[in-house]
This record gives structure tokens, sequence and C-alpha cells, in this order.
């Protein structure tokens, strides 16, 4: 059985503030978001919709794009979401 592993990105809003992490269930850690349970920087931003995702087989790739996405400038980030998510859906629907 193989494992899958996502890198994601959180919004507030469109052009919101943004979080970017790591996580082995994507539905469940966007839920968490969601519900606030989550305590700190998303929690004190309402960073709850989920605006771009990537699948990784491999733990270590998936910590290796979290650390340079999070490298990335804000342009870079905005441009990735625009790309995948014009409509900047929030995307957990899909996932449930």
């Amino acid at each position: 059985m193989m494992n899958s592993y996502f890198v994601y990105i959180v919004a507030s809003k469109r052009n919101g503030t943004l979080y970017i992490g790591v996580t082995n269930d994507l539905a469940r850690r966007v839920w968490e978001h969601k519900e606030g349970l989550i305590s700190g920087f998303t929690q004190k931003y309402h960073v709850k919709l989920l605006v771009y995702y990537e699948e990784y087989q491999d733990v270590k790739d998936a910590i290796a794009r979290e650390k340079a996405l999070k490298e990335w400038n804000r342009i870079w980030k905005l441009r990735i979401i625009e790309e995948q998510n014009p409509e900047w859906r929030d995307l957990y629907e899909d996932l449930i």
C-alpha cells in the first residue's frame, strides 16, 4: 500500500493571508483548519480555504517542496494558485 503526502496552501480569502503546510491526510488537516482546531497562525488569521495542493508518494519530497514553497515570494505563490485555481474555489469540497 502506498502512502500519499500533500503539500497544501490554505488562504483567508482571495489574495489574503496564506499558509503552506504538509500532511498525510489532507481532508482531515483542512477540516482542522476550518474548525479552528490548529492554534497559532492559521487560527489567528482565519486561514481556512484550501486553494492549492500537490500530492507526493515520498514524504521527503513533500517536505522538500513545502520548504521550497515557503521560500518563494508572495507573487510566485499567488501565481501558482491562480494557474491551478483561478476562481480561488475552496478545494476542500472536492475532497469530501
